[in-house]
């Protein structure tokens, strides 16, 4: 019987958009469909308030780690870094000296030595300790995460980090970098950019691996695609168009069609029926499981039943975009420390949390619909590097705030909070940041949940790390397939998990083409 297509992907966020392009590569009839009406999801830029700003966080990182810019040639599809140099600021609310974390290791120490001296010391034995854990975690998500692969590439590197990868992931991300550092000013940025980015508190157990964010940056370099984070769905997008595939936008899927045998298509909200022996499920394994599957062959009836009892989270980011006039410059940064090792710190998203016992509380704040007094901010200015993002005299402004609740009390229409964190942020700037402001708007979860097609305002998040991977639990997010005949994931909810990574796509693609 003739189908439509070979294949069909659901989603274009860019896990998504990168596996159709491998799959239009090697000659399959590619359809990918979008609800939305353009692709991209939370890696792409809108322009809005006379300005182009991002979706979600600018800094690309992981991606960049990955063969796909290479493989799908995104250079000859438009897509251009500029690498982001300092990688991080990092601030606290309770004044402390900010740091900056550069690429280079050394340049790191030298930068500490002149703030946190007390923690130098430190600071060598953990990226000693952590740099061969993130080696180890980039090589198994570079490749298909099969049992042999991993155990190939753990041999590859001589052990090396296996047995620390293996301790730190029993432990809490706090417990761990407790080995090494006493300050906040050093705890809180780091655990900031770990345990709290996933909604956990960084004393929960078996979140150790959410230690490793200041060495990710060691192994690899920060950069932004010069246009905004979009640009990146965008090369993608020709990409796949390139190779011959098809993208649909403005087309809900509501069903998931399947016989005896497997699946054999999708139906769109408008009726129509589009077959295909293979879909791909970019989306919520939620919303894939349990409302999109039509005649489930019986064989999926354990997985459908485990979905059932798997809870889903409600989303917990907020981001406020701005457009202002006036640089913010940072009280407890050394403008000497900047001339000297030669380097703006607007340059680089700064980091600003409170201490390790505050972030616990956020934790639990965030579980009855509170917002922190003084919450993680993660603050950027992504036009100081990229001027083309906004009007000539004009910077763009990004404030994404964590541990801030889709059940807010109260509900967010209305809510005072997005302006108090301008007002907190406010004071740790020099006077008149604020006040420059030509216009604003907050994307909270319950905005994310209508304009992204995001469950509560949230996207499941794969968190089992490269353990989970090895024992190949559970196997529709480690292996991308599932019981069902020609029924794949990808995207966020699989390993390796969220951020602007890739991975997940390319390795579900090369999973699809391996299997069909």
């Amino acid at each position: 019987m003739s189908t439509d297509f070979d294949a069909i992907v659901i989603g274009a966020g860019h896990n998504g958009l990168i596996t159709a392009a491998y799959l239009a590569r090697a000659g399959r009839r590619t359809l990918l469909v979008e609800a939305r009406s353009s692709v991209g999801g939370c890696a792409s830029s809108e322009d809005v308030l006379g300005a182009r700003v991002n979706i979600c966080n600018c800094d690309h990182l992981t991606f960049r780690t990955t063969p796909v810019h290479d493989e799908l040639d995104l250079a000859g599809h438009g897509l251009r870094y500029l690498d982001v140099e300092p990688a991080q600021m990092n601030l606290t609310w309770d004044g402390s000296a900010a740091w900056p974390i550069f690429h280079d290791v050394e340049r790191t120490i030298e930068a500490l030595a002149a703030t946190h001296p007390g923690e130098v010391d430190g600071y060598r034995r953990y990226v000693a300790d952590a740099m061969p854990v993130v080696k180890l975690i980039f090589g198994a998500a570079a490749d298909l995460p099969t049992r042999p692969r991993l155990v190939r590439g753990v041999l590859a590197k001589g052990g090396k980090g296996a047995m620390t990868l293996l301790r730190w992931s029993r432990m809490s991300a706090a417990d761990v970098l407790r080995q090494y550092f006493t300050s906040d000013a050093i705890l809180g940025p780091a655990l900031a950019a770990g345990p709290i980015v996933w909604g956990l508190s960084p004393e929960t157990p078996g979140t150790g691996l959410g230690a490793i964010p200041m060495a990710l940056r060691h192994v690899a370099q920060v950069g932004r695609p010069e246009g905004g984070s979009g640009m990146l769905p965008a090369a993608l997008a020709r990409a796949v168009e390139a190779h011959g595939g098809h993208i649909r936008t403005s087309a809900r899927v509501t069903a998931i069609d399947c016989s005896a045998t497997g699946v054999h298509g999708v139906q769109l909200d408008d009726a129509t029926q589009i077959t295909a022996p293979v879909v791909v499920s970019a989306c919520d394994p939620h919303r894939t499981f349990l409302s999109w599957l039509r005649n489930p062959p019986p064989g999926a009836g354990p997985l459908i039943e485990r979905w059932k009892s798997t809870p889903h989270h409600e989303g917990f980011e907020s981001k406020i975009d701005a457009v202002v006039t006036t640089l913010p410059r940072y009280l407890s940064f050394d403008d000497q420390l900047g001339k000297r090792l030669g380097f703006d710190p607007l340059v680089a998203s700064a980091m600003i949390s409170p201490s390790v016992a505050d972030l616990h509380t956020g934790a639990q704040l965030k579980l009855s619909g509170h917002v922190m007094d003084r919450p993680v901010m993660f603050a950027n200015v992504p036009t100081v590097l990229d001027p083309s993002m906004a009007p000539a005299g004009q910077h763009v402004f990004s404030l994404e705030v964590l541990f801030t609740p889709y059940s807010l009390q109260g509900g967010w229409p209305g809510s005072v909070e997005p302006q108090r964190w301008l007002d907190r942020y406010s004071g740790m700037v020099e006077p008149g940041f604020v006040e420059s402001i030509t216009d604003w708007r907050a994307m909270t979860p319950d905005r994310y949940e209508g304009e992204f097609h995001l469950p509560q305002g949230h996207a499941t998040s794969f968190a089992g790390g490269p353990m989970a991977a090895l024992r190949a639990k559970p196997r529709e997010l480690t292996r991308y397939t599932t019981p069902i005949r020609g029924l794949f994931l990808t995207g966020a909810a699989t390993f390796p998990g969220a951020g602007i990574w890739g991975a997940s796509g390319r390795n579900c693609a090369l999973t699809v083409l391996r299997a069909t």
